[in-house]
């Protein structure tokens, strides 16, 4: 009985050391993983990806149980081979600002009673309350992709017209009327945020509830975030979530905060920047707010972002601090619809419904991973993952719309699910 207590306690005691872990480095064997499979294997594929132009450079970092067992840098920031791609580099994050920006702050201001998932969403956001299409929408339903909106709206046409700047929403000299930044020597009207709210205001719900990605209302979670706290949004994130974990580089507007890491560039924009895109965020709808939005605008390292979602696959704690509750975080990383084929959770992004089934070109991500796992990719070539059933957390980094969008080659060499992969095959006999 005295054992059976001892031991009972120890396994609490265990337990409770994994919650509150801090990130640390260790090898891959002292998870039970071979570090030579996946050292040869990651070389390989990475090597082959520079070569064959999916991206000039990339990095991963993989954390197993709470230890970094692997975090290498490979290639260039760009093909001219100047600049190695070092393991603090900040990267802008794109898409992956939707679960590291504004969904932290919205999962928080559920937790605490303030947002309803099943509320109608033009609650919150009253320019939805007389949109017949719109007014019924709830917050579950576009955070899960389930609101029938459609994808994109391209503000850019509305400052751009023939190949020339509109002069009325862009200047090259900052003013009080124009303080947002979109460019070095690019600042838009403030106002012109009123106009994309317009847009919003107008914009197409099909009704049929079916799954449809839509980055539109990631455009606007900002300004409810701050509508509902009070506090600037970016100043909420910050003392709320970046700062308590540790994340130095997480955050927007990178150029502001003379950081000694390297930004890296993401695309020669031949369209209306003229130049190489660096150190401002690449998405033209996140450039016209000023470069802080929902959909994209996050820039940050690849141990930032590793302690985000350590901290979510440790149910919401991390180094002894609670940021959510454990049922908060089961509550948005589960598949809100499964009837309807959607795999979303509540803007976390899911593996396909039957993954487990599927052989590595047609599944996403990796086969193997658990279908509690989740995460979300950015179009300039990021992805991070975490997995809490086998207690992985994978990070990703690349540039790969360097020089061009138009540079697929990430996508079909398969790379990030068959690097993914790797740590679930890696295990030692």
């Amino acid at each position: 009985m005295i054992r059976f207590k001892i031991l009972s306690l120890c396994c609490f005691l265990f337990g409770m050391q994994s919650i509150n872990a801090q990130l640390s480095y260790d090898t891959p064997e002292s998870v039970g993983l071979d570090s030579i499979y996946i050292k040869t294997n990651v070389d390989s594929i990475m090597r082959d990806a520079i070569i064959q132009k999916a991206f000039p450079g990339a990095q991963l970092l993989v954390a197993k149980q709470g230890n970094i067992i692997f975090h290498e840098a490979y290639g260039f920031h760009t093909y001219d081979s100047i600049q190695k791609v070092n393991l603090n580099d900040v990267y802008d994050l794109a898409s992956v600002t939707k679960i590291a920006g504004p969904l932290p702050a919205l999962m928080k201001l559920y937790e605490t009673g303030k947002l309803d998932l099943d509320a109608h969403f033009s609650t919150y956001w009253k320019d939805w309350k007389h949109k017949k299409d719109k007014k019924d929408i709830t917050l579950r339903e576009l955070l899960a992709h389930q609101s029938g909106i459609k994808p994109y709206i391209v503000f850019l046409a509305e400052v751009y017209k023939n190949g020339k700047v509109k002069k009325r929403f862009i200047k090259t000299e900052k003013s009080k009327r124009f303080s947002s930044q979109y460019y070095s020597d690019m600042y838009v009207k403030n106002r012109f945020k009123n106009k994309i709210y317009r847009h919003i205001k107008r914009v197409k719900a099909d009704g049929k509830k079916e799954y449809l990605y839509s980055g539109v209302a990631s455009l606007i979670y900002p300004q409810i975030i701050e509508d509902i706290t009070g506090v600037p949004y970016t100043t909420y994130l910050q003392d709320n979530f970046y700062k308590p974990l540790g994340c130095t580089t997480l955050g927007y507007l990178p150029k502001e905060k003379n950081f000694k890491n390297a930004i890296v560039p993401t695309e020669i924009d031949t369209v209306f920047r003229k130049t190489l895109v660096n150190g401002w965020v690449h998405d033209d709808n996140a450039a016209l707010l000023g470069g802080i939005s929902g959909n994209a605008g996050l820039f940050g390292s690849a141990t930032d972002l590793a302690k985000f979602m350590q901290m979510l696959v440790q149910n919401g704690t991390y180094a002894n601090k609670q940021y959510f509750k454990p049922e908060t975080v089961k509550e948005f990383t589960r598949i809100q619809y499964p009837e309807n084929n959607n795999r979303r959770g509540l803007g976390f992004d899911k593996p396909l419904i039957g993954n487990d089934t599927l052989n590595i070109k047609e599944a996403y991500p990796a086969p193997q991973v658990s279908p509690e796992s989740f995460g979300h990719a950015g179009f300039t070539g990021t992805f991070v993952w975490a997995d809490p059933k086998n207690e992985l957390v994978f990070v990703f980094l690349s540039n790969r719309v360097y020089p061009s969008r138009t540079h697929r080659n990430i996508y079909t060499l398969n790379i990030r699910p068959k690097l993914q992969q790797l740590f679930y095959t890696a295990i030692k006999d």
